[in-house]
Protein backbone atom coordinates (compact mmCIF):
# COMPACT_ATOMS: atom_id res chain seq x y z
CA UNK A 1 0.00 0.00 0.00
CA UNK A 2 2.81 1.84 0.16
CA UNK A 3 2.86 5.15 -2.63
CA UNK A 4 -0.52 4.96 -3.37
CA UNK A 5 -1.27 8.26 -1.98
CA UNK A 6 1.81 9.59 -3.37
CA UNK A 7 0.66 8.73 -6.44
CA UNK A 8 -2.81 9.39 -6.31
CA UNK A 9 -1.74 12.94 -5.44
CA UNK A 10 0.74 13.44 -8.44
CA UNK A 11 -1.47 12.00 -10.83
CA UNK A 12 -4.52 14.17 -9.69
CA UNK A 13 -1.54 17.25 -10.32
CA UNK A 14 -0.53 16.53 -13.32
CA UNK A 15 -4.30 16.22 -14.57
CA UNK A 16 -5.46 19.60 -12.79
CA UNK A 17 -2.61 21.44 -13.91
CA UNK A 18 -2.88 19.99 -17.72
CA UNK A 19 -6.62 21.50 -17.68
CA UNK A 20 -5.62 24.80 -16.23
CA UNK A 21 -3.19 25.40 -18.43
CA UNK A 22 -5.43 24.54 -21.64
CA UNK A 23 -7.84 26.90 -19.86
CA UNK A 24 -4.78 29.58 -18.97
CA UNK A 25 -3.77 29.31 -22.66
CA UNK A 26 -7.25 30.00 -24.17
CA UNK A 27 -8.00 26.54 -25.75
CA UNK A 28 -10.85 25.78 -23.98
CA UNK A 29 -13.89 28.81 -23.57
CA UNK A 30 -16.67 29.77 -21.16
CA UNK A 31 -14.70 29.99 -17.70
CA UNK A 32 -13.26 32.64 -15.68
CA UNK A 33 -9.83 31.04 -16.09
CA UNK A 34 -10.31 31.24 -20.11
CA UNK A 35 -7.43 33.59 -21.74
CA UNK A 36 -5.74 34.13 -18.73
CA UNK A 37 -2.08 33.70 -19.12
CA UNK A 38 -1.76 33.36 -15.54
CA UNK A 39 -2.92 30.24 -14.92
CA UNK A 40 -1.62 28.59 -17.63
CA UNK A 41 1.94 29.47 -15.49
CA UNK A 42 0.14 28.09 -12.49
CA UNK A 43 -0.86 25.19 -14.57
CA UNK A 44 2.54 24.12 -15.80
CA UNK A 45 4.32 24.59 -12.17
CA UNK A 46 1.52 22.09 -11.03
CA UNK A 47 2.45 19.67 -13.78
CA UNK A 48 5.91 19.42 -12.41
CA UNK A 49 4.87 19.14 -9.09
CA UNK A 50 2.59 16.34 -10.08
CA UNK A 51 5.41 14.65 -11.88
CA UNK A 52 7.66 15.01 -8.45
CA UNK A 53 5.22 13.33 -6.75
CA UNK A 54 4.49 10.65 -9.08
CA UNK A 55 8.27 9.55 -9.07
CA UNK A 56 8.43 9.90 -5.66
CA UNK A 57 4.94 7.45 -4.97
CA UNK A 58 6.84 5.31 -7.91
CA UNK A 59 9.96 5.24 -5.82
CA UNK A 60 8.24 4.55 -2.61
CA UNK A 61 6.52 1.63 -4.50
CA UNK A 62 9.88 -0.18 -5.60
CA UNK A 63 10.78 -0.85 -1.67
Amino acid sequence: MRGWFRLTLGLLAVVLGALWTVLGLGYVEGSALSDERLWAYVGAVLILIGLVGLWWGMRARRR
